[in-house]
């Protein structure tokens, strides 16, 4: 019975260290996300004109707000 419960409590501490790593990693990921997105209005700029398409401000402004809504 009481090699049960330690690995009752082995088992519980190894799911809460799980949950608790997943929320403070995703915090950061968040985090560094925000500071250095992966996409800027330069790269929007170069794309569109690798397609062939001279975009405007306006349209590399709808792009990145598409962007952040996703981030």
């Amino acid at each position: 019975m009481e090699l049960f419960l330690d690995i009752v409590k082995v088992v519980g501490l190894l799911l809460v260290g799980a949950v608790i790593g997943f929320f403070l990693a995703r915090k950061y990921m968040m985090k560094y996300l925000k500071k250095n997105p992966p996409i800027n209005e330069e790269m929007i700029k170069a794309l569109m004109m690798q397609m062939g398409r001279k975009p405007s401000q306006k349209q590399i402004n709808q792009m990145m707000k598409s962007m952040e809504k996703y981030m």
